[in-house]
């Protein structure tokens, strides 16, 4: 029996949430989401592509995260890595130089406005 089916949502903090989201949206394409108060009609569900999800603790003095005091790491799936990499590489995104590859897959890190590390994976095919 499943008890769980997926991941229904990721919250984290933010010093400015609106700009936060506007940030993920206009940088990956993440829609602002539904959120209590100060709507402004632009918000809606992310309706996402089915896929694999890993669910991954890592040790508490990881590095794998590039920022000690960060907690957490989301990894975004994407189709092409590299135009994703391009696109944040134009707005000034700071970009890790490395990209690793696997036999399941590219990856590669940048980190928002707010000094939030994340993950790009493009699986392999």
């Amino acid at each position: 029996m499943d008890l769980v089916q997926g991941i229904g949502g990721v919250f984290f903090r933010a010093k400015d949430p609106r700009a936060q989201a506007r940030w993920y949206r206009d940088n990956l394409g993440i829609p602002i989401s539904p959120a209590d108060g100060d709507q402004t009609g632009e918000e809606r569900m992310w309706d996402q592509q089915a896929g694999p999800t890993v669910w991954g603790p890592f040790p508490r003095d990881t590095e794998y995260f590039h920022n000690p005091a960060q907690q957490v790491m989301i990894n975004f799936r994407v189709a092409d890595l590299d135009a994703v990499l391009a696109r944040l590489r134009s707005t000034g995104t700071p970009i890790r130089d490395e990209i690793e590859e696997y036999g399941y897959g590219r990856f590669a890190w940048a980190c928002d406005p707010e000094g939030n590390w994340f993950e790009l994976w493009e699986p392999r095919n």
